[in-house]
């Protein structure tokens, strides 16, 4: 060990380097000397050949007079106490120009969008989406929100909730009505504006879109609300008969008829039933039987008038070409319709087709003239409801000849 030959570090190696005289450059490189590292690199400007610092060699520069700094505050310490230039001395205060000097950087506002920039933004599109009564429409959005969430807000016996038919149902409505239908109404005027009536139409379509059809008609051309009457079915869906029951439906008998009526509501029947809906596509427009004729019976009692609808178009939404009976029994409804895009398109097949319908109000049928007793014989209400059936056909054939094309 003792004769072993000690190698300063930094001298890769070679002997006689090291040795204090002139530090290496290995050293050099260490200590943030005026090595290669520190040397910024330059760039020459198009205007003038001479070289500038690029902003990294800035950087780099900068931090090492930071750290020449901080090494000459350590190293100069010592010095002063052996008679080396003090604070006084004007000379120990130039700065060295081999070093470059530091600077600080400037700082750039950080990017953003004005609040005000981004509500102005907010009004503009706004206006173009919701008209120039954006704000209005907005304040009576909230004023909505506020009484559903408050409780502030009327339903009838029924569960006939106004406000969410009129602002949600008929809402959702309208656009199928007037843009996919394109719905003609004819005979508003036969429809009373106050008071108790029964409007009886024709069932059709495979699915009852036809009575949502009528609802919405009758509300924006009478400017009343249909209250229909449904079947057991309809109640017996979980999420359906709720929303039956706030759009004004109720169940399908004489005692609720006869109480709507009384109380002056204008109430919807469809007496085919599933026998006009199920009815295949060959038989279309062909009504079926009016069953015993309840509806009558409940007019007569209470002597509204009785108001014929004949529906033309309801048929070629989805034409029914065969049905499932099997599977119709296993899951407990009338039928499983087959159509030419139902199932063989999937959930496309349920999308209606874009048919042409004509809605058209008959002359109101009397009921007040007729003795007390008449609602509790049944010839006559028989006869009467042979009338308003035969009244519906006819119509049905004159509009169907009227007809220039299913979908035009």
């Amino acid at each position: 060990m003792g004769d072993a030959e000690i190698i300063p570090i930094g001298t890769r190696g070679r002997p006689g380097r090291g040795t204090g005289k002139q530090p290496s450059s290995a050293a050099r490189n260490l200590a943030g000397g005026k090595g290669p590292a520190a040397r910024p690199a330059t760039r020459r400007t198009p205007d003038t050949d001479e070289a500038q610092p690029t902003d990294v060699a800035v950087d780099r520069a900068e931090d090492t007079a930071v750290d020449r700094a901080e090494t000459s505050g350590v190293q100069d310490a010592p010095a002063a106490s052996s008679g080396a230039p003090t604070a006084g001395d004007t000379s120990a205060q130039q700065p060295d120009p081999a070093r470059p000097a530091a600077r600080t950087r400037e700082r750039h506002a950080r990017g953003g969008i004005p609040a005000a920039d981004l509500m102005a933004a907010f009004q503009v599109a706004a206006r173009e989406v919701f008209g120039e009564e954006w704000e209005v429409q907005l304040a009576r959005f909230l004023a909505f929100l506020r009484r559903r969430v408050t409780g502030d807000y009327s339903v009838d016996e029924y569960g006939f909730d106004q406000e969410i038919s009129q602002r949600f149902f008929m809402a959702a409505l309208r656009p199928i009505a007037d843009k996919w239908f394109r719905i003609e109404v004819r005979g508003v005027e036969n429809i009373p504006s106050e008071g108790g009536a029964l409007v009886v139409s024709n069932h059709s379509g495979t699915v009852p879109v036809d009575g949502l059809m009528t609802m919405v008609s009758i509300h924006d051309h009478a400017g009343r609300f249909l209250r229909p009457l449904g079947a057991d079915l309809v109640f017996k869906m979980p999420i359906v008969s709720t929303m039956a029951r706030k759009g004004g439906a109720t169940l399908a008998c004489n005692e609720d008829a006869e109480r709507m009526l009384r109380g002056g509501e204008l109430v919807g029947v469809w007496p085919e039933g599933f026998k006009g809906i199920g009815k295949p596509y060959s038989e279309r427009y062909k009504l079926q039987r009016f069953g015993r004729g309840g509806f009558v019976s409940a007019a007569i009692r209470t002597g509204v008038p009785i108001v014929p609808l004949s529906v033309v178009g309801a048929e070629e939404i989805y034409p029914l070409v065969g049905n499932i009976p099997s599977l119709a029994r296993l899951l407990g409804v009338p039928y499983i319709p087959i159509t030419p895009t139902f199932p063989l398109l999937g959930p496309l097949g349920l999308v209606p087709l874009p048919s042409k319908w004509l809605l058209e109000f008959g002359e109101p049928i009397r009921t007040d003239e007729y003795d007390e007793g008449a609602a509790d014989d049944p010839m006559h209400v028989f006869n009467v409801t042979d009338q308003v059936r035969e009244t519906i056909q006819q119509t049905l054939y004159t509009l169907l000849m009227e007809r220039e094309s299913v979908f035009r």
